[in-house]
Formats: structure tokens, C-alpha cells, sequence
């Protein structure tokens, strides 16, 4: 498998902040654009008055002009209009219609970031007519500054707005872009879904604390604070997770035992499993997405 070109803050960011001056639309504003725009305004990389979000009710564009203090708009085509970046932060089933509205009303200069799971690169090119996109898949820890995206463009994008796009998705956690799409679909599968895999595990184990007594309460506290402490100590510690568990087990003891009943059940293989059958979700997603599926 070759390398994965991975962008260096250094490299990329020439300036204290690529974001100034910019105009920034989110086509669509659910929870991953809400995140992103707080994560935005939290760390002052980007005026107010300078973002703009599109959605169809009028109860969620209150919501967040209040919240926010940013403007907002039932046209998609409107909020497209004089701005240097579009982020389709919108769900997959209406991405086609989307496109529609947008098609002949982008500039060459402007760049359109898609947040969409399975949407692949070409399908945005060409339903949309413009060569200059970014494809990025984050993940919902971004809501906390806590995020991974994993994204890649288009040799369209210049390099002063692909600063900006990794300045946006600074703005949500760690980024990572990688040179090949398909490392995106494989993200889809380890860090997009990932939560998903890590808030089960946690379920389960609270659910083993209360089987054992634990008021439930109790047990949540204990299994937040142990998977919290254990990612820091994984980050720190820049040892490999098979060192960092025998550190932890000793012959015959309770980690030991544990082990042997989770390795007896196939934990590995269901979670190997699993990840590979969301990857092939998104495979199926794109092969929809551009009109080679049912």
C-alpha cells in the first residue's frame, strides 16, 4: 500500500490565520455544520458576519441566527453567491437535487468542500460542473473539538484555499489529508463510524458494571473516565497497543482472564468484521451516489 501524504500544519499554513477575509457557506446546517461553525466562532478564526447557512425551515434558520448570530437563508443557490467556500454539510439522499440547484451558478474560484459519506469525488464534479472540490469525512467528536477528518481535493484547489479547508477542519480537531480518495472511504469505515464501535464497547461495559452491582450512575462515571484516561495515556505513552495491554496483564491474573474470554468470543475478528462491512457500505453508497446502483 504507498504512503499516505499527510499535511503538515507547517507547510500549510503560511499564515496566522488563512481564514481572514474568507466567506465561508454551509448548504445545509445539521449537527456537522453546527459544529463546525461553533468550532469556527469559538476560536475567532472567521467574523459572523461572514458565514452563511442555507437549510428549508424556518425554525432551524431562528435557531441558529440566534445562536450565532450569523444569516441564513431557505435558498441553497443564495447562500452559494459570493463566497469562497461551500460546504454541502447535507444528507446523502438529497444530494442529487442539490446539485441541480447549484450547477452553472458556481465560479471558478470558489471551491466546494463535501461533508457527505459515499459521495465520491467525480459524482460532485460532474453533477455539479466544477472541477475545484474537497472531500472530507469527519467525525461527531467534532462537536467537542475532539474531531479526526480525513480529507482530499482536487488538483483544482490552490494551495491558499486548501489552507483554508484545513484551517476549518483545525477548527473541529485533528485533520489528515491523504492523496488518494480511497483513503477517505476507508476512513468512513475507522474514524467516521469509529465512535460508534468505541460508544458500544462503553455501553456494554457500564452494562457489565451494573450486572455486577454498580448503581449505573456509578458505573458510567468509571467506564468514562477509564476509556478517557486510557486513549491519554495511548497518546503519551507512543507505545504499540499490544505493549500497552501486557503492561497490564499479568500471568493468571484478571486482565488475563478477561482477554482469554473476549479473544474466546472472536472480539477481534466481529470488530475487524464490522469495519470492513461498513467500508463496503460506502462503496455501495458511492456506486448509488453515481448512478451505478439500483
Amino acid at each position: 500500500m504507498p504512503e499516505l501524504a499527510i499535511s503538515a500544519q507547517d507547510d500549510l499554513l503560511a499564515t496566522d490565520n488563512p481564514l481572514a477575509g474568507a466567506r465561508i457557506a454551509f448548504v445545509g446546517a445539521g449537527v456537522m455544520a453546527e459544529s463546525m461553525i461553533a468550532g469556527l466562532l469559538k476560536k475567532v478564526m472567521i467574523p459572523v458576519d461572514h458565514i452563511i447557512v442555507s437549510h428549508p425551515r424556518e425554525d432551524r434558520r431562528r435557531w441558529l441566527e440566534e445562536r450565532f448570530g450569523i444569516r441564513t437563508t431557505e435558498s441553497n443557490e443564495h447562500a452559494a453567491q459570493d463566497v469562497d467556500l461551500i460546504f454541502l454539510t447535507i444528507k446523502p439522499q438529497v444530494l442529487q437535487s442539490v446539485m441541480r440547484q447549484l450547477t452553472g451558478r458556481l465560479s471558478s474560484e470558489q471551491v466546494v468542500v463535501s461533508v457527505i459519506a459515499g459521495a465520491a469525488i467525480a459524482v460532485l464534479v460532474q453533477g455539479l460542473h466544477h472541477a475545484a472540490v474537497v472531500r472530507v469525512m469527519p467525525n461527531t467528536p467534532a462537536q467537542v473539538g475532539q474531531g479526526m477528518s480525513v480529507w482530499t481535493s482536487t488538483a483544482d484547489v490552490p494551495t491558499a484555499q486548501r489552507r483554508r479547508v484545513q484551517s476549518v477542519l483545525d477548527a473541529l480537531g485533528e485533520e489528515l489529508w491523504v492523496a488518494d480518495e480511497k483513503y477517505v472511504d476507508m476512513a468512513t469505515a475507522l474514524s467516521g463510524t469509529g465512535p460508534t464501535y468505541v460508544f458500544l464497547m462503553m455501553e456494554a461495559l457500564i452494562d457489565a458494571g451494573v450486572h455486577m452491582g454498580f448503581p449505573r450512575r456509578i458505573a458510567e462515571q468509571i467506564v468514562l473516565q477509564t476509556v478517557s484516561g486510557s486513549v491519554a495515556f495511548a497518546r503519551d505513552s507512543g507505545k504499540h497497543m499490544a505493549e500497552l495491554r501486557n503492561m497490564v496483564t499479568s500471568p493468571g491474573g484478571t486482565s488475563a482472564e478477561a482477554i482469554y474470554q473476549m479473544e474466546k468470543g472472536g472480539l477481534r475478528t466481529v470488530l475487524s468484521r464490522a469495519v470492513y462491512a461498513a467500508y463496503q457500505r460506502t462503496q455501495v453508497l458511492a456506486d448509488r451516489d453515481s448512478g451505478h446502483g439500483d
